[in-house]
């Protein structure tokens, strides 16, 4: 970041922040690096940007800066900005549908309007603290193929991160009162910690009074609990007179809670008392794992993250079966330890530590604890759950209900009850006899623990049974159901932090590649490989040609371009109509090789030179064709540079003849006409085909007009053969007669015997 800039956004950040009562303020400034912004077409196409905002955080403002890459006139583009706390953001612009159960919530997103320069700013009071992404993108793609190397109009993005953080807030400590003032400027900023098994949690305020006028009890408060993370906001309460209070039901377990009091009167300073005051109403005995259970746990590679696992969330990890002394008779759940192992990048296996069952029962919920590293927030969090009906019968009324929540548990499940906790959303799931299987997929979770409360409701019976087996099936995978048969899943990387996303072919979109609103039919898939494989027919006349001509070499390689360009667009398919005899990559390496060492030996066949110059040119260029194609193999100098340097080999050859022999190289005007001229013009259109008019819609049809007008050329400006070829061909030394009887003439070269042919071998007929 340029340190003009780093100045600039330091002052602004000072003049804006401002201080706090008698809180100590830093302020802290992070920035990315630019990117170049694509259009969108699938989530890849966004540039994502991961920043960290530390604790206590007071004001966090991003600035996003979008200019135009290059100085000539570009359309108005309107780039969208996503912002999201602990979590990718899930964006959506082409408005496809999700695969079933899969359940996300909207970002917070912002439109720029660029021309040359765009510079927005964004601000959130009191942040919750960790790690927040920012994504960006242009409209969506138009579908036009834009190849690599020409001019376009580029836009790049830059966000940048300024915090102001407190440094010295006051700690409320449970049941002690806290002096405090506050202004309509300086709120009190205050934290507290809520411990895990906190069932409820009040914040009060007392004692209210104005500094300015003496014994008044006139004060109007905000008091507000908890952070701001766009999705979810803080609990906020006003007050008015001299006492307050805000309680939250079922807060957050094990992290500490933000409070902050503003005075909304115009002026003056306001004192005041605070007390916080929580109730452990589901904390056990005691907690933790027997070491008979601990080394019981089953697999051989999760034992260690097993007893991990364990021993950092041993609050959850109570006892299993009904009965047992660990549990106290004050505890409201059934906590169930579960132990989890990682099987790959994006992938993370959750399971109960005494199997895949858990009971549940009618009397007390059943909960179990998931903690998600940062790590795995860019896959897809699964929650199956399954009634087991086999060895049990249910009422008809009777129904499992569920609700995974993240950050703190839902500890009271009813018909009524919502899956909710005191600031966070949660999922809700239900299983029955007759829905014995419910599934929820959520694409990139946010970073915490998750809870999984489970209940069974009788209606008016629950049948002869009041404990239920229901197996939760929890993991992390990298894509839903890795894209299904449409799409494929791909890992992508922003700095360090990795994240996965479907890229769907054949018409398929969607986040799973789903949506098959737009999908190609099986004989549009058909028509296209057959099309852009059968095109490469064409060539079979340049071959004849060249054979006919007695330049095999070139045939040869004519032929090699004719075999990979057909099974490389068979293999490149994006439908199932689709043949792949060899690697993707290998396939189109060759193609494209192919390509351009096709046109290189034919504008030097063109120039006629001798049989040595030819050959030893042919090779030096296919080498250095062949390292060109393994730099860059779609960069647009890989093709033309060996045509611009063949052309002006060929140039400067003829030139060279004609002022040599004093008249125009090729003096025929048929050979003008009816060859050359129709060559360049095929050449000239095809070009013009393959870089102006390809989009992904046509591309099966103009690509195999360029085949076809590539090969055609071939035919038109490959040479004659000269009347000195036939004594230095491939054919020198045998002859096939009428009635298939070979004869050989032998043929000795002197001195004297052989005629100079220096002069017949540029001779043009």
């Amino acid at each position: 970041m340029p340190l003009l800039d780093f100045l600039l956004l330091f002052a602004f950040a000072n003049a804006t922040f401002g201080d706090d009562g008698e809180v100590t303020f830093v302020s802290e400034l992070s920035s990315k690096t630019a990117q170049k912004l694509s259009k969108y077409g699938w989530y890849g196409n966004a540039r994502l940007q991961r920043f960290h905002i530390p604790e206590e955080t007071a004001v966090a403002r991003w600035m996003f800066t979008v200019k135009k890459g290059h100085s000539f006139h570009c359309a108005e583009r309107n780039v969208t900005v996503y912002v999201r706390q602990s979590a990718p953001p899930v964006v959506n612009p082409t408005a496809a549908a999700f695969p079933n159960m899969t359940l996300w919530r909207p970002s917070l997103s912002l439109s720029l309007a660029v021309t040359s320069l765009s510079i927005a700013t964004f601000n959130v009071s009191n942040p919750a603290p960790g790690d927040w992404f920012v994504a960006a993108h242009l409209p969506e793609d138009d579908g036009r193929i834009e190849q690599k190397g020409f001019p376009s109009c580029s836009y790049f993005f830059q966000p940048q991160l300024s915090v102001r953080r407190a440094v010295d807030t006051p700690v409320m400590q449970t049941g002690m009162l806290l002096r405090q003032t506050a202004t309509a400027n300086k709120p009190a900023r205050l934290k507290l910690y809520v411990p895990q098994f906190a069932s409820s949690l009040s914040v009060s305020v007392a004692d209210c009074s104005s500094a300015e006028v003496a014994g008044s009890a006139l004060c109007s408060l905000v008091l507000s609990l908890g952070s701001d993370s766009l999705l979810d906001g803080p609990v906020r309460v006003k007050c008015s007179g001299t006492l307050c209070s805000a309680s939250l039901t079922n807060p957050p377990w094990d992290t500490w809670l933000r409070v902050v009091v503003e005075s909304i009167e115009d002026s003056g300073r306001v004192m005041f008392s605070i007390v916080s005051k929580y109730t452990e109403g589901c904390k056990p005995k005691s907690v933790g794992l027997a070491a008979d259970d601990v080394s019981g746990l089953h697999g051989n590679s999760s034992n260690a993250n097993s007893e991990s696992s364990a021993a950092s969330n041993s609050s959850a990890a109570i006892e299993i079966e009904p009965g047992s002394p660990l549990l106290s008779p004050s505890a409201c759940v059934w906590s169930v330890p579960v132990h989890y192992e990682e099987d790959d990048v994006l992938s993370l296996q959750f399971t109960p530590v005494n199997g895949p069952s858990v009971s549940v029962r009618a009397t007390r919920p059943t909960l179990l604890t998931y903690p998600l590293p940062a790590q795995v927030t860019g896959g897809t969090l699964n929650l199956q759950l399954t009634l087991n009906t086999t060895n049990v019968t249910l009422g008809n009324s009777s129904t499992v209900v569920a609700c995974l929540s993240p950050r703190a548990p839902v500890l009271q499940l009813g018909n009524n009850s919502p899956c909710r906790t005191a600031l966070f959303g949660g999922y809700g799931l239900k299983v029955n006899t007759s829905v014995p299987k419910s599934v929820v997929r959520l694409p990139f979770p946010a970073s915490t623990a998750w809870y999984l409360t489970l209940q069974l409701l009788c209606g008016s019976d629950c049948g002869s049974v009041s404990v239920v087996s229901v197996e939760p099936e929890v993991f992390v995978s990298a894509c839903v159901e890795d894209c299904g048969a449409f799409g494929e899943c791909r890992l992508l990387r922003s700095y360090n932090y990795l994240y996965s996303a479907c890229v769907c072919k054949a018409g398929w979109r969607g986040w799973g590649c789903t949506d098959g609103s737009a999908a190609q039919s099986f004989a549009r898939q058909l028509a296209a490989t057959l099309l852009l494989t059968l095109s490469n027919v064409a060539f079979l006349p340049a071959i004849a040609v060249a054979v006919k001509r007695c330049y095999v070499t070139e045939a040869f390689v004519y032929l090699f371009t004719m075999f990979f360009s057909t099974f490389y667009h068979a293999c490149d398919q994006p439908g199932i109509a689709v043949l792949c005899i060899m690697s993707y990559d290998t396939l189109q390496y060759c193609d494209f090789l192919g390509s351009v060492c096709s046109v290189w030996v034919t504008i030097l066949c063109m120039a006629r030179l001798r049989s040595t110059v030819k050959y030893t040119l042919f090779v030096l260029g296919t080498l250095l064709i062949a390292m060109s194609l393994q730099l860059d193999r779609k960069g647009l100098w890989n093709l033309l540079g060996p045509i611009l340097s063949a052309i002006i080999f060929m140039v400067a050859v003829w030139v060279y003849r004609g002022i040599r022999r004093r008249h125009c190289y090729f003096p025929s005007w048929q050979r003008w006409v009816f060859y050359l001229i129709p060559g360049a013009l095929c050449a000239l259109v095809g070009v013009c085909f393959y870089i102006f008019a390809e989009t992904e819609d046509n591309y099966y049809y103009t690509h195999s007009i360029w085949h076809i007008l590539v090969a055609t050329c071939v035919v038109f400006l490959l040479p004659p053969r000269g009347r000195s070829l036939a004594a230095v061909s491939w054919t020198q030394g045998w002859r096939p007669d009428w009635n298939w009887t070979w004869r050989w003439t032998p043929r000795v070269c002197g001195s004297t015997l052989c005629p100079s042919s220096k002069d017949e071998l540029y001779t043009v007929t």
